[in-house]
């Protein structure tokens, strides 16, 4: 009656083993680190010689590291504390050039463990200490930079059809604005233009003595569009987060038009303000004559240039950028490879001005922050452009080229945020916390503390209410808990302080379950049932109690976890898990335990 085949103890036994495995690697620290990796794998490599010249710059100021790790195309010098990373950065970071260095938490888990992919849980902000920013997107410069768009593509459409306009350009109320001279002209271009954009509305208007259209983004087309512009910028401050080096980062969307970041672990706020919120990008025109189709800009070594206002290509269609050296002079220079789409533009265009000048354009947004007399503080968007180079076209060329007028750092700069691709839309950081390794540390004291405290005290009330069935929970618990941190581990999971509140909420829910067996047990045997008939009862009418509670709670989790977020998405996280290994722990564990220990013995009475 109250017996396991061999094969149920056999596997319940093989997920115990894997999850004391797979929770092995939390019990190991991290080790303050700094990491260096190449800027690009094309011109520069971690090598033999790059770490005799590390050591012997760490040498030359006293400073000793604890290991030297090669993994893979960067390598991680360990330190014993987090100051003497601080000083190994400080001396490194601007000694490294093509580099990126960057500190960093090394894990300390050992060879064998990595290398079944055990690896310890991340630690969230609260836990960890680093920085915290929440970004607004400038939504009114995504579109804008989508009717700019419009109106190249407009352009090229219309004389592809030989279809004559007056004049096609994005009026300051927004919306792209077109105008012919008849109507009948008019008629035609809207047919050409509505069968390829359905995403546009449009509406006669007409100007002086032309007759012209306006076009606008739909309701649906433009909430489409303010959602592409959030997720291209995730996806871009991602990039660039990858390229600071930083671990574990947390990037993800909060409402329509924010972006919250998290970077564990970093410790120079600056660089990382700087890199995320930088949002220049380069645009490519022909040198022309001053007039109706030319605007002047002005250079970055004085004076001004008139450029056509045709672009060829953006920084959009830039597929990868890395800083090098220009062979001719020698100066700072950047490597540029284009998509294909920019490719064929860009060879066309310069095919049919051989010998003409082209310039390019470094743009930049930023805001400015403007104190009235009254002291309230206003932010003024300001958009910057100047050109930075201006080149004779030797030859036609398509898929890769070079920008050359740069210095050492800005070069440098602007391949990495080209690397990692142009912003959709300017951001600006309302929000920054920094919280330190010191507090992040003190949480994690407190919350494990918290957790110890009240396994103890579980412990003790079970084992005084229900003796030695009262051990057998515990040790379920104790399983349980392991369980929980393995497979938080497995998914690797971000762990925070509400994440500990979970696992000691899910504490309380995996006993819960085990008193109410204990409970139904000691009910049958009140009813006169024969010991081994009573523990069969107990697991199996409490199965159905156990399993209700547990569902209507997992909905509640499955819930917190698609409608929260940040917090509330670890708390159910763990929440969730909890209550899947709770259920595992006090039906099939303590079953197991319990017939192991009473199932084949003839019982007049039960320690319970």
């Amino acid at each position: 009656m109250n017996q396991y085949p061999t094969w149920k103890y056999i596997l319940i036994g093989l997920v115990i083993t894997l999850t004391i495995l797979y929770a092995l690697p939390n019990l190991y620290d991290k080790d303050p680190a700094i990491q260096i990796s190449p800027e690009y794998a094309s011109n520069v490599v971690v090598d033999d010689a790059l770490i005799s010249r590390v050591e012997a710059l760490l040498r030359s100021a006293k400073i000793e590291p604890k290991r030297m790790d090669k993994e893979g195309k960067h390598v991680l010098f360990r330190f014993d504390d987090v100051t003497t990373q601080i000083k190994a950065y400080s001396l490194l970071q601007n000694k490294l050039r093509g580099y990126v260095v960057a500190q960093n938490l090394a894990s300390a888990t050992p060879a064998w463990l990595r290398a079944i992919n055990a690896n310890p849980m991340y630690l969230g902000l609260d836990l960890r200490g680093g920085v915290h920013f929440l970004m607004e997107v400038d939504m009114q410069s995504a579109i804008k930079q989508d009717e700019e768009r419009f109106v190249q593509e407009f352009r090229a459409l219309l004389r592809e059809n030989k279809i004559r306009y007056s004049r096609i350009y994005r009026p300051d109320s927004g919306g792209v604005q077109l105008l012919f001279k008849t109507e009948e002209i008019r008629e035609k271009a809207r047919f050409e233009i509505e069968k390829k954009y359905d995403e546009l509305k449009a509406l006669s208007r007409d100007e002086g003595d032309k007759v012209g259209v306006i076009y606008h983004y739909t309701d649906k087309a433009l909430r489409t569009a303010k959602a592409t512009a959030v997720e291209q910028n995730i996806t871009t401050l991602r990039n660039r987060i990858n390229e600071l080096g930083v671990a574990e980062p947390v990037i993800q969307r909060q409402g329509e038009d924010r972006i919250v970041v998290q970077l564990p672990g970093i410790q120079d706020t600056t660089r990382a303000k700087e890199v995320l919120g930088a949002t220049a990008t380069l645009e490519f025109r022909l040198v022309g004559e001053k007039g109706p189709n030319t605007r002047e800009y002005p250079r970055r070594e004085g004076g001004q240039v008139w450029l056509k206002r045709s672009v060829i290509v953006t920084g959009n269609q830039i597929n990868h950028a890395d800083s090098t050296i220009d062979q001719q002079n020698g100066s700072p220079a950047v490597r540029v490879v284009l998509d294909g789409k920019g490719a064929k533009r860009m060879f066309d265009t310069t095919n049919k001005n051989v010998k003409k000048p082209m310039a390019v354009i470094f743009i930049e947004h930023k805001v400015e922050k403007i104190t009235k007399p009254d002291g309230t503080v206003v932010k003024k968007k300001k958009r910057t452009e100047e050109v930075i180079n201006v080149a004779t076209i030797q030859e036609a060329f398509g898929k890769t080229f070079q920008i050359t007028g740069l210095e050492g750092a800005e070069a440098n700069n602007l391949a990495l945020l080209l690397r990692a691709g142009a912003l959709k839309a300017p951001v600006e950081i309302v929000e920054e916390r920094t919280i330190g390794p010191s507090l992040g540390a003190d949480n994690i004291k407190r919350g494990f503390n918290s957790i110890i405290i009240g396994f103890i005290l579980v412990l003790i009330f079970m084992v005084y209410r229900y003796r030695q069935f009262g051990m057998i929970a515990n040790v379920a618990l104790l399983l349980n808990v392991i369980i929980v941190v393995a497979l938080l581990s497995l998914i690797q999971a971000t762990l925070t302080l509400p994440g500990i509140a979970g696992i000691l909420l899910t504490i309380g829910m995996a006993i819960d379950a085990n008193v109410l067996i204990f409970e139904r047990i000691r009910e049958e045997i009140h009813m006169g049932n024969t010991p081994q008939a009573s523990i069969f009862a107990g697991y199996e009418k409490a199965f159905g109690t156990i399993f209700d509670a547990n569902i209507t709670t997992l909905i509640a989790g499955v819930v917190l976890f698609s409608f929260g977020s940040g917090p509330v998405k670890g708390f159910a996280v763990t929440l969730s898990l909890g209550i899947i290994t709770s259920m595992f722990t006090a039906i099939m564990v303590s079953r197991a335990l319990v017939n192991y220990q009473y199932g084949s013995k003839r019982l007049l009475k039960l320690p319970l």
